[in-house]
């Protein structure tokens, strides 16, 4: 069962929050993370980015840029935007998109569930990206950033949750420049903080990393890491956990992640449309944007028109948890096949664009010559994620996209 503890938090004062808080380091480059901090000098991209600090061009994994983010996060506490909690506790994190919100738990994972089985995960990680994550936490002495997991609803978990939100004023609440609502309580009755972690440890078999799994594998190992070089460990130290938003599976809803591809793989468009129809239906949709409705179905915008794609029978096998993915389909049966793209990871004739940008990104890509085929995949569901993850296999790269994204600093954890 899933171990998950509250935490005695480093948070910014209510009035500082929308300064201090930001959007995960990953989310944007140097220069946007520069005028994202603009005139906010309490902003944690100070220490997440760090670079923004130091000249332009400085190379975000060097040793100065880490030393700056060390700095800068001790300068955050000696300020006091940020603020150390008295008591270990869990917090609610509810985030508000288009009129509805998703409530999550803020707590602390254990380490060795990485490696037992008990957190599972749908995606490769890479070393060089956890190495970098690790050393941040390694200068930091602290998880400055939360990972996204989720779990099987459970019913009391969902009526505690909705008991202090209907009864408690938010200690932040606010509409950051995304658009999208943050919503954050501390829980202060110890009994309820108590009933939680036992909830998570009978109720909760696994939970999975649904967004942030490079931050996950680095977290886990700080945790081995430390426990190695501490003679006197003993297996509740701080180093142990690591912070995590722990959200109900059926609260979440994936967006789509869609596909961009630079050429045709020598094909006329022609002969290229003639080998899809070999394993698709395939209907002109006109000009206008065209969205797929269904599993197995996708949209192809090529040309200045859109196109309705249907899986044949036998392109896919709803049984399979692996085949049932429209991600596998559309891999197998064209960029591999016909567009000779075998490998997500490495081909630079393929980019990705997440649904947030919405489809006209994909259309705009195409018009632009920059590409000259687009494809918009229906989205994958918690199930088919959960699915995945209970067998033990791995998603394609790029297949799900997680809105809203976490904000930073609303709450960190030292170890």
């Amino acid at each position: 069962m899933a171990v998950v503890k509250p935490f005695r938090g480093l948070r910014p004062p209510q009035n500082l929050v929308e300064n201090v808080s930001c959007l995960p380091y990953d989310v944007m480059n140097s220069e946007e993370a520069a005028q994202m901090a603009e005139g906010k000098k309490e902003s944690l991209l100070h220490v997440t980015r760090a670079e923004i600090d130091l000249p332009a061009g400085t190379d975000t994994h060097s040793e100065i840029v880490y030393e700056k983010a060390v700095s800068n996060f001790q300068k955050m506490q000696s300020e006091g935007w940020l603020v150390d909690d008295e008591e270990a506790k869990f917090y609610i994190y509810a985030q508000t998109m288009d009129g509805r919100t998703q409530y999550g738990i803020v707590g602390c994972a254990w380490y060795q569930d990485y490696f037992n089985g008990i957190i599972k995960k749908h995606e490769l990680t890479r070393p060089d990206k956890e190495e970098d994550r690790m050393i941040l936490t390694r200068y930091t002495n602290a998880n400055i950033e939360p990972v996204f997991f989720s779990y099987k609803a459970v019913p009391e978990i969902d009526e505690i949750v909705d008991r202090i939100v209907k009864n408690q004023p938010a200690d932040y609440d606010f509409v950051a420049e995304d658009g999208f609502g943050h919503h954050f309580w501390a829980i202060n009755d110890a009994a309820v903080n108590k009933r939680i972690e036992e909830l998570f440890e009978t109720k909760v078999p696994y939970t999975y990393v649904a967004d942030g799994h490079h931050r996950t594998a680095a977290a886990s190992r700080i945790g081995v890491e430390r426990a190695e070089n501490n003679p006197k460990h003993k297996g509740d130290e701080e180093y142990c956990y690591f912070m995590a938003v722990h959200f109900p599976d059926n609260q979440l809803k994936i967006i789509d992640y869609n596909r961009v591809v630079k050429d045709l793989n020598g094909l006329s468009k022609e002969d290229f449309m003639n080998r899809v129809i070999d394993k698709f239906y395939m209907q002109d949709m006109g000009t206008e944007i065209y969205k797929p409705a269904s599993l197995h179905e996708f949209s192809m915008y090529i040309d200045g028109h859109w196109y309705k794609l249907n899986a044949k029978p036998g392109t896919y096998n709803d049984n399979d948890p692996l085949e049932i993915l429209d991600v596998n389909v559309l891999s197998k049966h064209i960029l591999d096949d016909i567009l000779g793209i075998a490998d997500l990871r490495t081909s630079k004739r393929i980019d990705f664009v997440g649904g947030i940008r919405g489809l006209g990104e994909l259309q705009k890509r195409v018009d632009s010559r920059e590409m000259q085929v687009a494809f918009a995949l229906y989205p994958v569901s918690m199930e088919q994620l959960i699915n995945i993850a209970d067998s033990g296999n791995i998603m394609p790269p790029k297949t799900t996209w997680f809105e809203p994204k976490l904000r930073s600093g609303l709450v960190i954890h030292k170890i």
